[in-house]
């Protein structure tokens, strides 16, 4: 797409009926972070009891792993309230962890052997055992290690009247609903092509714990830093490179995202089709079961992309139902390291660019996207990845070479337009300041977050372990001095029992085995 054409597509929203089409740009938070004891070491104890069920609390659950939190904020049109909010969530469950801390990043703490690693437990309901099923059939085909890795989710939606103005701009003769999952698809698209940036902004996962690769080889040119750090010098994410969260099965998959059907198809496919790979062990039909399935997907959950369109599912409803039944009603944003300079693993700063980025990728023009540019995004990714801030980086630019810094400022260029007209609808200056700030990185890799990353651990001398336990004791102090503001304690505390007494119903109603009980999903999906 030329400049023009952005250009173009922001003049027309500037006039009259549209120039304030995007105010009531929604959004929603989901953070992960395992539990450490005071030593650093993973927390081998249960999900605080004092937090309430796993399974039906809707704002603090496990993800993988018992030691494994994930804080949901709900849907808000302030990012300062979202944020509160999940200062609160962190802030109530640190209360009820006693001695234990939160991991401020991405990739995990010491940990011995993978069975350290215990996986979520929701308790005896067939849903319950289901979901701990489904953790099983993970460790047994990536190892635990894997999903120790934790993250941040960054959900977005667009307001009505933005795809009204855009509908009518545009004269399409496609239903709303139709019009507006096409325009998520075109915005995932434009995110998929320039991902390489987020990882270049954001990347905050440069260095591990040597114990993370429990012996495995790697051709990644690692350096070392005190007893067991092993970092790339300008690496940015590994969390989403080779080490991270990768499936090998699933580079085969060819999951599109050129329209709802085909995107629906590919991943309906997966779940259904038997794999070479996990065929040998053992699913829900053995006493012993291992994995749910023998499919290349269990569910569709597994399926690991850095953004995801997304649809509110019905009880029993499978999410590309709900996404065939009622359209993409936001996308999920899975590409974001936790930031270890924030005490709740996302700033302000990350929202409000978000918020310009997504913007741009939606409004600009998308082509349809084949495999091989799908390949070629990931190639870019990947370059990133393990040497982003290495100066004069060359990227692919739909098969032409372009250095990182010249193809990042031509986006940034493009940003600060957006920012500029939503500046105007919203009556704020925020948007252009933080792009102008921003744009610095993309010339200066040092301001970066691994940038930052890396000399804050040569200049502290310490191990990554012991610098993020210094971090955590730092953020849990803050968190048990700040009042909570969003979300009141009594609140919470009614979630809790509320979420305890909600789990003994499901656990009461079951009628069915449990091999019952999956033999009807799986016929139903």
């Amino acid at each position: 797409m030329t400049t023009q054409d952005l250009t173009n597509a922001l003049n027309a929203l500037s006039t009259g009926e549209h120039q304030n089409a995007i105010k009531g740009i929604k959004r929603g938070i989901e953070r992960e972070s395992l539990r450490i004891q005071s030593n650093g070491a993973i927390s081998p104890t249960g999900h605080p009891k004092g937090v309430g069920s796993a399974l039906t609390n809707g704002h603090i659950t496990t993800d993988f792993s018992e030691s494994l939190l994930e804080f949901i904020t709900p849907v808000s049109e302030s990012s300062t309230q979202t944020l509160k909010q999940l200062r609160d969530l962190q802030k109530f469950t640190l209360e009820n962890m006693g001695d234990e801390l939160l991991w401020p990043i991405s990739m995990p703490c010491f940990i011995n052997h993978q069975d350290d690693i215990v996986l979520a437990q929701f308790g005896s309901s067939n849903i319950g055992k289901m979901k701990t099923l489904y953790r099983e059939g993970l460790k047994n085909r990536y190892g635990s290690m894997m999903q120790a890795i934790a993250g941040v989710h960054f959900n977005i939606s667009f307001p009505e009247s933005l795809w009204k103005s855009l509908h009518s701009l545009k004269q399409s003769n496609a239903s709303l609903q139709d019009f507006i999952s096409d325009g998520y698809l075109s915005l995932i698209r434009n995110f998929k092509r320039e991902l390489w940036l987020i990882s270049y902004m954001f990347g905050a996962s440069p260095a591990l714990c040597n114990s993370f690769l429990q012996g495995r080889k790697t051709d990644l040119p690692f350096k070392k830093l005190g007893k067991g750090t092993l970092y790339l010098e300008v690496g940015t994410a590994l969390r989403l490179g080779n080490l991270g969260y990768t499936n090998s099965a699933q580079s085969s998959l060819r999951v599109m995202y050129n329209s709802l059907d085909e995107y629906v198809a590919g991943l309906k496919k997966a779940i259904n089709t038997p794999s070479d790979i996990y065929s040998d062990i053992d699913d829900y039909t053995s006493e012993q079961p291992k994995q749910l399935n023998k499919n290349i997907l269990q569910i569709e959950n597994e399926f690991y992309s850095p953004i995801r369109p997304k649809r509110n599912a019905n009880s029993g409803e499978t999410p590309t139902d709900a996404l065939l039944r009622a359209g993409i009603e936001y996308v999920e944003i899975r590409a974001l390291d936790v930031n270890p300079f924030s005490e709740v693993g996302i700033d302000i700063e990350q929202i409000h660019f978000l918020d310009v980025f997504l913007t741009y990728c939606l409004l600009k023009d998308s082509p349809n996207m084949d495999w091989k540019e799908q390949a070629r995004s990931t190639e870019n990714l990947d370059a990133v990845v393990n040497q982003g801030r290495e100066q004069g980086l060359m990227l692919n630019d739909n098969n032409t070479p372009r250095s990182l810094q010249s193809w990042g400022n031509q986006i940034f260029a493009q940003l600060t337009d957006v920012a500029k007209w939503m500046d105007k609808a919203y009556g704020v200056s925020y948007y252009s300041e933080t792009i102008e700030r921003m744009s610095m990185w993309v010339n200066d890799p040092s301001l970066t977050y691994s940038g930052r990353y890396v000399a804050k651990l040569k200049e502290s001398g310490l191990d990554n372990g012991h610098f993020a336990l210094e971090l955590a004791n730092k953020y849990k102090q803050s968190h048990i001095e700040t009042d909570y503001s969003e979300f009141l304690k009594p609140w919470l505390e009614q979630q809790v029992e509320q979420s305890n007494e909600a789990q003994r119903n499901i656990e009461n109603a079951d009628a069915q085995s449990f091999t019952a009980f999956l033999d009807e999903y799986f016929h139903k999906n």
